[in-house]
């Protein structure tokens, strides 16, 4: 492989964005799936672009190999399946594919028209510079000897950068790549061109590793990362056994794929999350189907039990086919699985405290996220976690078990009505069976 290498000195890679999905329902020899259909281009950019770089001065490298044609844009959506089997190859004489391809992953709006540099460098058949409608970027397409595919460069310039003067550093050498040997797509399911294409979102980065677990994959850029990414992966096999023992799903999951992405510090988290998740230590990126976290300072053993409470809400969305579920259940079981022995939400409480926290149970049932994270959170999360605590221990061992199938109710009913509050109704059936709980979640806490 041919690019640039001058360009990357004194810069950090950035790893790709996955693309971006949409879920739908679908029933296949009676069993119920999620398919997730992605943007074709997210698709086709995700697997053309093979590196993008960035410098403290706002430089942005991208680096790609034009492979495939553009698939058609028109808002279409495809599995990973289907996108595969309608690729067609860009020859390198297609010159309107080449063209529609260099224009998509350009920067800036470009001229058609491109100019060559006065000497031909060694070891390639074509250089193109495309010039654009302003000077904020280079665009470079060279054909290597030795390759039968165009490669595409683009360099996004800082405020004040001379375009003549860093087009004269755009010199080319061979360089090695990590995403040469790629497995054939015909050869693959779903959940393995998943992992295909997580694994490309960070190949070409010396401080990015990637790592197979099964149905879940791990992306890390922490410094010696072998052991806790062991411990991870074997963790999160065990946790997500007890993630669909405790909340089975009506759904057949075996074509998704778990992705937890794992950056080194805060300050490369915000800059792939961006400054309105601020306030997060991680978060599930439903959209972008990956878990977004990072090492904090408070170490790897805070960073496991981060990656256990979103990697619930991870599997709780792919349970619910991406229909978002009730913040009782998803934030309370998400506390609840950071470690299943923990019961200290209510030490200390007085009995009158906690009969005030039994009367505000209808509310917290009945909450919407923008309620649920607005003033007063740190207590709905502690009274989420207490619920989800209740229906574990406690629940079961009421007479009767009446509350034996409200995780199933909730999950089915959410799954049909496609709306939180009315699985809620569904879950708790009527006022009598609501109060009962409140009675006996009251009564466990007292007793405890």
């Amino acid at each position: 492989m041919f690019f640039a290498a001058a360009l990357l000195t004194g810069m950090a890679g950035a790893p790709l964005d996955m693309p971006r999905a949409e879920a739908f329902l679908a029933k296949r020899d009676g069993e119920m799936r999620l398919v997730d259909k992605y943007s074709t281009l997210d698709l086709w950019v995700s697997q053309t672009v093979l590196g993008r770089w960035y410098d403290d001065d706002g430089r942005i490298a991208v680096w790609s190999e034009l492979k495939n044609e553009l698939p058609p844009l028109a808002g279409e959506v495809q599995t990973r399946t289907e996108y595969e089997q309608g690729l067609k190859p860009l020859s390198p004489k297609d010159e309107e594919s080449l063209a529609a391809a260099i224009a998509a992953l350009a920067p800036v709006e470009i001229a058609a028209e491109f100019t060559r540099p006065r000497q031909k460098p060694r070891g390639f058949k074509d250089v193109r510079f495309y010039e654009g409608t302003n000077t904020a970027a280079i665009v470079c397409a060279f054909l290597p000897e030795k390759s039968g595919s165009w490669q595409l460069t683009t360099l996004e310039l800082a405020e004040g950068d001379a375009a003549d003067e860093w087009r004269e550093k755009m010199w080319f050498q061979v360089a090695e790549t990590k995403n040469g040997g790629e497995t054939a797509a015909d050869n693959l399911d779903e959940r393995e061109l998943l992992k295909r294409d997580a694994a490309h979102s960070v190949a070409e980065y010396k401080e990015w590793h990637f790592s197979d677990a099964g149905e879940y994959a791990v992306l890390d850029a922490l410094p010696d990362s072998q052991a806790f990414v062991r411990n991870f992966t074997n963790d999160i096999v065990a946790v997500r056994r007890r993630f669909k023992e405790v909340m089975p799903s009506p759904l057949d999951g075996t074509n998704t794929l778990g992705v937890a992405r794992i950056f080194a510090n805060r300050e490369d988290y915000l800059d792939a999350v961006g400054e309105d998740k601020a306030w997060t230590a991680a978060y599930w990126s439903q959209e972008r189907r990956e878990l977004v976290a990072y090492l904090p300072q408070d170490g790897e053993a805070e960073l496991l039990k981060t990656l256990r409470h979103e990697s619930f809400h991870q599997y709780l969305a792919y349970a619910g086919a991406m229909i978002m579920a009730s913040p009782w259940i998803n934030e309370g079981y998400a506390q609840y699985f950071e470690d299943e022995r923990d019961a200290s939400f209510f030490a200390g409480a007085s009995i009158e405290e906690l009969e005030a926290y039994a009367s505000f149970l209808p509310t917290l049932l009945a909450m919407n996220y923008a309620d649920f994270y607005g003033e007063g959170s740190r207590f709905n999360y502690r009274l989420a976690h207490s619920v989800a605590y209740f229906i574990e221990n406690g629940a079961p061992k009421v007479r009767f078990a009446p509350f034996k199938d409200l995780k199933r109710d909730y999950m089915k009913a959410l799954l049909e009505t496609q709306d939180m509050k009315l699985a809620t109704i569904a879950a708790f059936k009527n006022q009598d069976l609501l109060k009962l709980f409140i009675a006996e979640w009251l009564k466990f806490y007292k007793n405890m």
